[in-house]
């Protein structure tokens, strides 16, 4: 088998893989400069926490209006809201702290989702929204992931300078009155819009992973956050090939290969990566 046989054909000869291609490419734009700030900011797990927590909302549209892509939308944007709303008031009003306010609620939402789907729906149906279904995707969620990745790019363009200056000296955002609280809260949102179109395309459980991996990843790489951004958006996008191109050949899950192969850029980046690897551990010892 050729080389041409092995990466080429498979995208020229099949709409459903160009189709997928474009989806993984799209939420990579939008979502990976946004994986980037969240793993500055520490907030990796509070995003995971939002991805699953969405579920309770999508189910109830999937039971109402079926596999309809604006009214999943709109609940899954919608709960994601109100639980980030339900853990903050947590942590204001008890002792909790708010990664467990998170972790309760979406460990909450998670298995109130699921039980939901499985006594009114099937096991293709629960496969389908915890895991995406990418190779089957119509144009309303590309167009929906389109136009969340242009609306995210160009906030992160409008707001780059506050962003980064809130990740990395939050003391002087402060002190200088640069409206931290606002730039915390425009970031929230394009996280929530990210997570909803990703998870069009990988499911709940997955709607991360071309997010915050690839800026794991990139972290190993460089220590600049221009440079990382785009490191974090190669990585997405090698990934999503090659994963699309291991499902294809192997026979295997698209969503969760394309997941897989950026975890082996993470673990390769772990251990030969230029700053922060083993591989510069074991050089300075």
């Amino acid at each position: 088998m050729t080389i041409s046989e092995l990466i080429v054909l498979p995208f020229a000869d099949y709409a459903f893989m160009k189709r997928a291609l474009a989806a993984c490419l799209i939420v990579s734009i939008g979502g990976a400069p946004l994986g980037f700030f969240m793993n500055l900011r520490h907030m990796a797990l509070l995003g995971d926490a939002m991805s699953h927590a969405i579920l309770p909302g999508v189910t109830l549209a999937f039971l109402f209006f079926g596999l309809s892509v604006l009214p999943m939308t709109v609940a899954a944007l919608a709960t994601g809201l109100l639980v980030a709303l339900a853990a903050f008031t947590l942590t204001r009003i008890t002792t909790l702290k708010e990664d467990s306010s998170f972790t309760l609620i979406y460990l909450v939402c998670l298995a109130f989702g699921v039980v939901m789907i499985s006594r009114s729906g099937t096991n293709i149906d629960l496969i389908h929204i915890l895991f995406g279904n990418i190779l089957a995707l119509g144009d309303g969620s590309l167009l929906l992931a389109a136009g969340v990745a242009c609306f995210s790019v160009v906030a992160v363009c409008l707001f780059y300078r506050g962003f980064v200056i809130e990740c990395l000296d939050t003391d002087f955002m402060r002190a200088s009155g640069g409206g931290r609280n606002v730039h915390g809260m425009i970031f929230f949102v394009l996280v929530v819009l990210n997570l909803v179109a990703s998870f069009q395309v990988l499911g709940t459980l997955m709607s991360l992973g071309l997010m915050v991996l690839p800026a794991i990843a990139a972290r190993f790489w460089t220590c600049r956050v221009d440079t990382g951004i785009l490191v974090s958006l190669a990585i997405a996008a090698l990934s999503s090939v090659s994963g699309l191109l291991i499902s294809y050949h192997a026979g295997l899950p698209a969503g969760p290969s394309v997941v897989l192969v950026v975890g082996a850029f993470c673990i390769a980046s772990i251990v030969i990566g230029r700053h922060g690897s083993v591989r510069s551990y074991l050089l300075r010892s």
